[in-house]
Formats: C-alpha cells, sequence, structure tokens
C-alpha cells in the first residue's frame, strides 16, 4: 500500500468569525493540495469556537452547516483531494445541534458522516448525540477504510474497537480539547495533564488497533487554556508527528501505510478478533 500523505490543520477558531475561519479553512486546503497532500483534516467545531453557552446567534449559524459542508466538497473535487471538515454543528428542525463529521473524497463525494456519540459535558444541555441509534461504522474512502470518531471519543478504546473490527485501517479524529478541560482540581494537580492525556492516548489507541490515528485538535490562545498538540500515531512508529504548542498551522505527514500490516503480522490483534472464541462484546 503506498504512502499517504496527510495535512493535519490545527486552525483557530476565532469567536463569532465562522465566515473568516471558514476561509482560512480553505485556505489551508488549497496549501494542502499544492503541497501534494492527498487528505487534509480540520479540528472539531472549527468554524465558531462553539460552546453552546457562548452566544444564541452561533446557534442559529449552525442552522447554515449545509451551505459549508457544499463548499468542502466543492473543493475537495476542485482540487482532487480528500477532506474531513473536522466537526459541523447542525441545527435541526427541533431546534437540537448534532456534532457531526464527514469523509468527503477527492471527487467531492461524501463516503461517511459520524455523529458524536461520546459528548463532552458542556455539550449535554444542547447537542444530540446519537448514543446507541447507530454503531460506529467504518468506510471505504480512495485512501482505504476510514472510521470517524471526535474529540472525547478517544477517551473510549471501544469505540476504535468498533471500527477495527470492521477493517477500519486509520480513525481521524477532530478535536476541540483544552487544558482547562482537566478543571480547575485537576489543574492544580497538573497544568499539562491533558496533553498527558493526549499523548498516552493516540499512541496507544494506534498500537492497540494496528491503526493509524489522526488528532486534529484545535489552535488558540494559551492562555485560554488550549492545547493544540495535533498529531499522527502509528503502531510500532509511535508518534510520527506532533504540534508541540497551541498555534495555528498545518503539518503534512507522510503514513507508510504498509506499517500497518507489518504491525499486524506482530501482534494479531485484528486475527484475534475475528476468530469465534473472541470474548469481549463490540466483537462484529
Amino acid at each position: 500500500m503506498k504512502t499517504c500523505k496527510i495535512a493535519v490543520i490545527q486552525l483557530h477558531p476565532k469567536e463569532n468569525e465562522i465566515e473568516s475561519n471558514h476561509q482560512r479553512a480553505l485556505k489551508f486546503i488549497k496549501e494542502a493540495a499544492d503541497s501534494g497532500a492527498q487528505l487534509a483534516v480540520l479540528p472539531e467545531y472549527h468554524l465558531a469556537d462553539f460552546f453552546p453557552s457562548h452566544d444564541l446567534s452561533i446557534r442559529q449559524r449552525c442552522a447554515n452547516w449545509q451551505k459549508y459542508l457544499d463548499a468542502y466538497c466543492a473543493i475537495a473535487k476542485e482540487l482532487n483531494i480528500c477532506v474531513v471538515p473536522g466537526s459541523l454543528g447542525e441545527l435541526h428542525d427541533d431546534n437540537t445541534i448534532v456534532n457531526a463529521a464527514y469523509f468527503i473524497d477527492n471527487t467531492g463525494a461524501i463516503c461517511g458522516k459520524y455523529e458524536k456519540k461520546n459528548l463532552w459535558h458542556s455539550e449535554r444541555g444542547y447537542v444530540k448525540g446519537s448514543k446507541n441509534e447507530t454503531r460506529h461504522i467504518a468506510f471505504d474512502t480512495p485512501l482505504g477504510k476510514v472510521g470517524l470518531l471526535i474529540c472525547w471519543d478517544l477517551a473510549f478504546p471501544e469505540a476504535f474497537r468498533e471500527l477495527i473490527v470492521q477493517g477500519a485501517k486509520m480513525v481521524i479524529v477532530p478535536a476541540f480539547w483544552k487544558y482547562s478541560d482537566a478543571g480547575e482540581v485537576g489543574m492544580k494537580r497538573n497544568p499539562k495533564s491533558e496533553g498527558d492525556f493526549v499523548d498516552a492516548a493516540v499512541v496507544s489507541r494506534a498500537f492497540e488497533n494496528t491503526a493509524a490515528v489522526v488528532f486534529c485538535n484545535v489552535a488558540g490562545p494559551p492562555e485560554e487554556g488550549y492545547a493544540g498538540l495535533s498529531q499522527v500515531a502509528m503502531p510500532f512508529l509511535g508518534r510520527v508527528e506532533r504540534f508541540e504548542n497551541s498555534e495555528e498551522g498545518m503539518r503534512i505527514v507522510s503514513v507508510d501505510m504498509d506499517v500497518l500490516e507489518e504491525a499486524e503480522a506482530a501482534y494479531k490483534i485484528r486475527e484475534d478478533i475475528a476468530t469465534s472464541e473472541w470474548h469481549y462484546g463490540y466483537r462484529q
């Protein structure tokens, strides 16, 4: 399998500047295509610095999600690049918001959609999680079998394993993860604890599933608790790229997908899961 070039775009979603955020995202995608990337990934809630308590006008602007999704489909086709446009807040007729991620292929077609299951605490009063309505689904893309998760899903190995049993070789995780998510008590114990959490979880998920894990977080001012730390991890190789801070920017990461087969030959994780004797409930 060929090497895959992935553009990890650590974007700073400025509050109440949806159109500006969108234009910067498009600019980064164009730069990614010019650099030969086959896939560009944006963070969770990258258009609006969206937290439901911030501003009712932002909730209302989530009604325009289709406009922005269509724009990402158009640029993917125009530039011949696959795009994961982070996640979009989608305001629906019942006034609930769905936190949704998409994989758009290089023809502009949508290969798959995922609605966040494991909501962060501040989302739960406003955002509708998919919960048990649907399972995690892996889907075919030009880059192979891919799964999508969002932010806090990273904390749940079961979510990854449900994708792996369906054959996912790459799991993409757009995120809006801050150091301040640890809360006052956690920050007193260790101001960088969320960074330790993310670093450990991303690498662990790659090894324990023989999968490529792409974690794309938001950028933002460190004094406001932003962590950044977007990264890509692989089995055997560990962390192959990582933003060391929370500055806005883009990294082009070359991922040798053959490593996944080599790791599976050594660990036989997927082989074990596929046997009739497999003893955990997430077996397909």
